[in-house]
């Protein structure tokens, strides 16, 4: 099981497929390093929300977020609701499911700077 800064030091690595998807037991394992993230579905996702504190903050949040999905090569779906309400939701698209990549990336938002409504 990789910890949170063990995560944070690695990169996504490009996947076509071909690979299995974790178990949810393994996802599970790795649900702890990554606080705030919760699985989705089947365990086939996963997925955090933020209030923010205006509009604007989650436009910021998300252009963050945008380019460190695109320095990654891993891009999320990401959700705004009643003008700041913020969800993300991570898989590989390609696998169906979760990969470390998933973990990867949401350890990588965690660390992002964030502007939460008080």
């Amino acid at each position: 099981m990789s910890t949170h800064d063990e995560l944070v030091r690695k990169h996504c690595v490009p996947c076509e497929g071909g690979i299995p998807p974790l178990s949810r037991s393994e996802a599970e394992d790795l649900m702890t390093s990554v606080p705030g993230w919760s699985l989705k579905g089947t365990g086939d996702r996963i997925s955090r929300s933020w209030t923010m504190k205006n509009f604007m903050a989650g436009i910021d949040f998300f252009n963050r977020v945008a380019a460190l999905a695109e320095e990654e090569g891993h891009h999320p779906d990401l959700s705004l609701e009643s003008y700041r309400k913020v969800e993300i939701t991570i898989w590989t698209h390609a696998v169906g499911g979760l990969t470390e990549n998933d973990f990867i990336l949401a350890a990588k938002i965690n660390d992002l700077p964030v502007k939460l409504k008080k």
